[in-house]
């Protein structure tokens, strides 16, 4: 039989995850008729609230929640490293959550973290809905974001750790623009939609304030097994632009090679650039130029920022967003 779940209910009451956590709280602030609705929808379903995960903010277990996504590249590894070492410092100990297309639903990882007792969450970029992170809101679960900046209203009690990856595309378009390249296109990374959604809001800015509409983000279906695949068979019909912007190493090595088979040289005549650095960007041939992002510095300071919140610490109850810079590294691929 299937287990019922806060979701199910939330879709039988016609309500929001966060409405059917109130009032299995006892949260009085849901009105009369809502309240009956998720009610009857509790008892016509059988759901059965979990005891402890109702006593959470009671109680305190030393232990936080890591909600990690599915990919696994070193700029993951990094993160997870900060965190960990400032955790330990703290004495608070890491439940890993996973978070994977088609394994791993994000109902069963919020299931998870308020049975789990945890005193905090961290979760990589914006896993989680608006509706998700209020229900751990209801719950008194203090949440950090690390990776990206949050968009629109921040709901309750929630910290981020990010790099302003708008501004970073923004600056490097316009670079492009005064040594007069406006020939950009950047390719997709489906593993990381809200950095990429990021990095196009400043390709798009750059663009608009010089009259021009960009028009060369690249993407592609799930009918391609790899990013190779899919453009070693567009560069056959497509020439490249003279710059081109890549999130991953995978990507970018796949670019180079792409290029290469259709004839194309690099830098001569396509330039990369490669968001996300890593070691293997040093052993290509060209080197490919990339961005110095402080990983290690994401996961420590949003460690560090969490438990300062955990315990009312007076430094961060007015401003909760924190700001990781970053530099340029640029190699071979770039002129």
């Amino acid at each position: 039989m299937k287990r019922v779940t806060i979701y199910d209910v939330a879709k039988e009451a016609g309500v929001s995850l966060a409405t059917v956590s109130r009032v299995i709280n006892g949260s009085n602030v849901v009105k009369g008729g809502t309240r009956e609705r998720v009610q009857a929808a509790v008892d016509k379903l059988g759901y059965k609230p979990n005891a402890i995960a109702q006593g959470l903010a009671l109680q305190k277990s030393t232990t936080i929640g890591l909600v990690v996504p599915e990919a696994s590249f070193t700029y993951t590894g990094q993160i997870i490293n900060g965190l960990i070492d400032v955790a330990k410092i703290y004495n608070y100990n890491i439940m890993f959550h996973t978070t994977s297309k088609g394994i791993s639903k994000m109902q069963d990882v919020i299931e998870s973290i308020i049975k789990s007792r945890v005193d905090g969450v961290i979760l990589f970029n914006d896993n989680f809905s608006e509706d998700e992170m209020e229900v751990l809101h209801e719950y008194q679960i203090p949440m950090v974001v690390v990776g990206s900046k949050l968009k629109g209203q921040k709901i309750g009690n929630v910290g981020n750790v990010y790099i302003d990856f708008e501004r970073m595309a923004y600056e490097f378009v316009n670079e492009c623009f005064g040594k007069g390249i406006d020939d950009i296109s950047m390719v997709e990374d489906k593993l990381n939609l809200s950095m990429m959604e990021q990095l196009k809001a400043g390709v798009d800015r750059a663009y608009a304030e010089k009259g021009l509409v960009f028009d060369k983000y690249v993407t592609y279906d799930d009918s391609y097994k790899s990013s190779y695949t899919f453009l070693s068979d567009y560069y056959k019909s497509h020439k490249p632009s003279r710059m081109v912007i890549t999130f991953r190493d995978s990507q970018a090595i796949a670019l180079m090679n792409a290029c290469k088979e259709s004839g194309y040289s690099i830098p001569d005549d396509t330039e990369l650039v490669c968001i996300l650095n890593s070691k293997y960007l040093t052993m290509m041939r060209p080197t490919i130029s990339t961005y110095n992002i402080p990983e290690y510095d994401l996961g420590a300071v949003s460690m560090r920022l969490l438990t300062k919140m955990l315990v009312d610490d007076e430094s961060v109850k007015q401003n909760k967003d924190i700001e990781i810079s970053f530099s340029k590294m640029f190699r071979e691929t770039t002129k």
